[in-house]
C-alpha cells in the first residue's frame, strides 16, 4: 500500500509499504477513505523529530471502511463505516471507564512514561503506524472505531477522530458559565472549532485571537470577536482590549489551542531546533530534559482570564525545563484543564449535532483537499500557511 512516511526533518515522502494483517483478535483493518493532516502533525515535521524513526507512518485522523475483523470483534463487521479516533484504548480498565482512554492501562507507553498509545505520533506514546496511509490495522478495535451512517460526504463525520473531540475537551475544561464568555488563543483547526462548539454550547463572548488573516476572516464570519496580534504592540494591548469587553475582568475562560509553536520567545525556538538537528539519540535526551517551551500563548491566557476564571489547554506542550513541568501535566491531565482529547467519552455528545443543519459547519471545515501522493506539498504548505491553508483532508 502507499503510506506517508516520515524520513527526517521536513521530510516525508509517499513510499511503498508491507499491507497491514491482523494480528491479534482485538484488531481490525479499515481501508481508509479520508484522512486529516492535524497541527500535532507539524510538530514531528520538525520540533519532536529525535522521537522519530526513519520510516515511521503518520496521522492519525482517519475514517473509512472496514474490510476485515478479528475473532474478539463483536461488533463491527467488512463494509462498515467507521471513524477512528486518535488513540488507542481498550474500553475496560479502569481508567477508561473513568473517562479517560487518553490514559488507558492497556495500551498506556510505560516504558516511556506516557499515556495511551496514538497513531503515527512518535516512540513515546508507541510508534503505531499512523493513518496516513491507504489501509491501517485498528487494535482495541472492539472499543475505539465509531460507526457512523451512509450516506453524507466524509467532511460530515471525519472530524470525530480528533477535531471535534479535542474541541469539545477544550470548552468543556474551560468551564465556561452560561452565558459567559471564552477567549480562544489561536484559530487554527482546533481553535477555530471551540469557538464554534463554544458558540453552540451558549457561550455569550467568544473572543478569538491569532495573526493569519484567513484564519481571523474564518472566524470572525461565523460571529467571533475577533483580534490580530499584529494590531498590538505589546501583550498588554492585546490583553486591555479585551478586558475592555468584559466589563474589566478579563474572560471567565481562556482556551490555548496555540501549544509550544507559540509566537515570542526565540531562545526556546532556537532550543527546540537545536534538539531536531542534533543525532537522534543525543537530541531525544535534550528534548526530554533540557529543552524549553515557547510559551507566549500560555503567558498571555494568564494575563488575560478573570481571577477566578479557568484556563483550558489544548495546545501541546513537549519541554520540561520550563516555569512549569508541562510535559507531565499534559500527559498526565492535571488539572488547569489539560490533556489529550478523551474521544470516546465525547463522541456521543457529539454525534446529534452532526445532523442535515450542520450548526458547527463541519461540511465546509477543510480548506483543502488533496489526494494522499501530494502530502509532503500539503505538509510544506501547511507549516508555511500558505493558500489560506486552515485543515486539509487528504485522500487515499
Amino acid at each position: 500500500m502507499k503510506a506517508v512516511t516520515w524520513q527526517g526533518r521536513r521530510d516525508v515522502r509517499v513510499e511503498t509499504v508491507p499491507d497491514p494483517t491482523i494480528q491479534e483478535p482485538t484488531d481490525a483493518v479499515i481501508r481508509i477513505t479520508s484522512t486529516g493532516l492535524c497541527g500535532s502533525d507539524l510538530h514531528l515535521y520538525e520540533v519532536l523529530t529525535p522521537f522519530m524513526t526513519p520510516g515511521d507512518i503518520l496521522g492519525h485522523e482517519p475514517m473509512g471502511i472496514v474490510e476485515e475483523v478479528g475473532a474478539a470483534v463483536p461488533d463491527l463487521a467488512a463494509g462498515d463505516r467507521v471513524v477512528v479516533p486518535f488513540q488507542i484504548a481498550c474500553g475496560n480498565c479502569w481508567m477508561c471507564l473513568t473517562g479517560l482512554p487518553t490514559q488507558c492501562e492497556t495500551t498506556q507507553c510505560t516504558a516511556e512514561g506516557m499515556g495511551a498509545a496514538l497513531f503515527g505520533y512518535t516512540r513515546l506514546y508507541g510508534a503505531v503506524p499512523g493513518a496516513q496511509a491507504e489501509y491501517l490495522r485498528v487494535p482495541q478495535a472492539q472499543f475505539g472505531p465509531i460507526k457512523v451512517p451512509e450516506g453524507p460526504p466524509d467532511d460530515r463525520f471525519v472530524y470525530l477522530s480528533d477535531v471535534l473531540p479535542t474541541a469539545w475537551q477544550a470548552v468543556e475544561y474551560a468551564h465556561v458559565p452560561p452565558g459567559g464568555s471564552v477567549a480562544v488563543l489561536g484559530l487554527g483547526p482546533i481553535g477555530d472549532m471551540a469557538c464554534r462548539v463554544a458558540q453552540v454550547r451558549g457561550a455569550e463572548q467568544v473572543f478569538g485571537v491569532d495573526l493569519v488573516p484567513e484564519r481571523l476572516r474564518r472566524a470572525h464570519a461565523r460571529g467571533v470577536e475577533t483580534y490580530d496580534l499584529r494590531d498590538f504592540d505589546s501583550q498588554k494591548e492585546l490583553v486591555a482590549a479585551i478586558r475592555d469587553r468584559t466589563a474589566g475582568r478579563g474572560p471567565d475562560s481562556v482556551i490555548d489551542a496555540v501549544g509550544t509553536e507559540a509566537h515570542g520567545s526565540a531562545a526556546a525556538k532556537l532550543a527546540q531546533t537545536a534538539a531536531g538537528l542534533l543525532p537522534r539519540t543525543i537530541g531525544a535526551k535534550f528534548a526530554e530534559h533540557l529543552s524549553v517551551d515557547r510559551l507566549a500563548a500560555l503567558h498571555t491566557a494568564i494575563e488575560l482570564v478573570r481571577r477566578g476564571g479557568t484556563i483550558s489547554i489544548s495546545g501541546v506542550y513537549g519541554g520540561t525545563a520550563d516555569p512549569m513541568p508541562l510535559l507531565t501535566m499534559f500527559d498526565k491531565q492535571i488539572q488547569l484543564c489539560m490533556g489529550q482529547a478523551n474521544v470516546r467519552t465525547w463522541s456521543d455528545d457529539i454525534l446529534p449535532l452532526l445532523t442535515d443543519e450542520d450548526p458547527l459547519g463541519v461540511d465546509d471545515f477543510a480548506t483543502h483537499r488533496m489526494p494522499l501522493s501530494e502530502t509532503p506539498h500539503a505538509y510544506e504548505m501547511f507549516q508555511r500557511k500558505d493558500d489560506g491553508v486552515v485543515k486539509v483532508l487528504l485522500e487515499p
